[in-house]
């Protein structure tokens, strides 16, 4: 039904489809080279915590689906195209995560896709440029940042916030590092003047 429950492992090797002996049910929406590995800040679920109480599974990594976790990096610190050494391997910022209706499921919270979305606690998602090992107290270390005005944070807040206006839309889908459903998402918007319908993919009864 779904490979959202993931487990700590000490160490796994990352090809160009994700970790050796990771899983993903719904392979039209999930998983592929766009979205090979999923990173989410550790730091995020404290903030978890607090808001919705202290559930077993804001107790642990792996809460949310993600791949790998990090105590230092959040949406702010982590740009679109950035190119990072990830222990062995070599990975690059593809796009932030489109939180679905699973994330429901997932803590048995029927609004929590739309609070993940609306916090802006997405994670984002790597392709990877160069397989290798991956182990547990990995080493990240930058290589490179052609896109510096171009957060996740900052690329979100386009998607689903204030900051999504015609300019930004034209700039978004021309970086060549964005994920090719996230050019054809901006040019589809400039297209219909039209923000897409997310009640299907938060798990909410559409209105029309």
């Amino acid at each position: 039904m779904s490979g959202i429950h993931k487990i700590p492992i000490k160490q796994a090797w990352l090809g160009f489809n994700g970790f050796e002996g990771d899983y993903q049910a719904d392979k039209r929406h999930h998983g592929g080279p766009e979205k090979a590995v999923h990173h989410y800040p550790f730091s995020h679920y404290a903030y978890w915590q607090q808001t919705l109480g202290s559930l077993p599974d804001f107790h642990n990594s792996c809460g949310f689906g993600e791949n790998l976790t990090t105590n230092a990096l959040t949406e702010h610190d982590v740009c679109i195209g950035d190119i990072w050494q990830l222990d062995q391997a070599i990975v690059e910022v593809s796009q932030a995560r489109q939180p679905c209706w699973k994330l429901n499921l997932r803590f048995a919270r029927p609004g929590m896709a739309r609070m993940v979305q609306d916090s802006r606690r997405t994670g984002w998602y790597y392709r990877v440029l160069t397989p290798g090992m991956v182990a547990t107290g990995f080493n990240m270390t930058l290589l490179e940042r052609p896109y510096p005005d171009w957060s996740i944070a900052h690329l979100l807040d386009i998607i689903y916030g204030s900051a999504g206006g015609t300019e930004a839309l034209e700039r978004m889908a021309t970086i060549s590092a964005l994920s090719e459903s996230w050019r054809k998402l901006a040019k589809q918007r400039l297209k219909s003047g039209q923000i897409e319908d997310w009640c299907k993919r938060l798990g909410e009864l559409s209105p029309f």
